[in-house]
């Protein structure tokens, strides 16, 4: 009886280990992508978005991976400062949701923005890397 309650520990134990490590390689995926945002690295952006993207900021313009990375390429949209805080992450196999709020600084089209935003991203695990597959903010009043 002993034996099987230890077994039951730490059985839940490493599951637990395993969730949190997964976690954590999500939030890390995440922040090497808002990373590559405020650097322009469209190369790095190639790899953390998944093809089927639908990106939609909080002024409600919906973006596909395509449309996304060419705004940032071209300097339409420039990421200056991106800040998560009060982040949770939900996993259900190889999908991950995420929730949180940023604080964001940059220029849309040479208009200065300064936001903070409450935001969903969903990422997918794709060929052993997670992938942003959607992503919704809202402006914090």
């Amino acid at each position: 009886m002993r034996f099987g309650i230890i077994l039951l520990l730490l059985h839940c134990f490493l599951i637990g280990n395993a969730q949190t490590g997964t976690n954590e390689k999500v939030l890390q995926t995440e922040s090497s992508r808002f990373d590559a945002m405020t650097r322009q690295d469209t190369t790095a952006l190639k790899t953390l978005l998944a093809d089927d993207l639908i990106y939609i900021h909080s002024n409600s313009m919906k973006e596909s991976k395509k449309e996304h990375i060419a705004a940032i390429a071209t300097g339409y949209l420039i990421y200056e400062k991106m800040n998560r805080e009060n982040v949770q992450v939900r996993r259900y196999g190889k999908t991950a949701v995420v929730n949180g709020v940023l604080q964001v600084k940059g220029l849309l089209n040479k208009a200065n923005f300064e936001l903070k935003l409450t935001y969903t991203a969903i990422y997918r695990k794709h060929k052993k890397q997670w992938q942003l597959v959607n992503w919704q903010s809202t402006r914090i009043p």
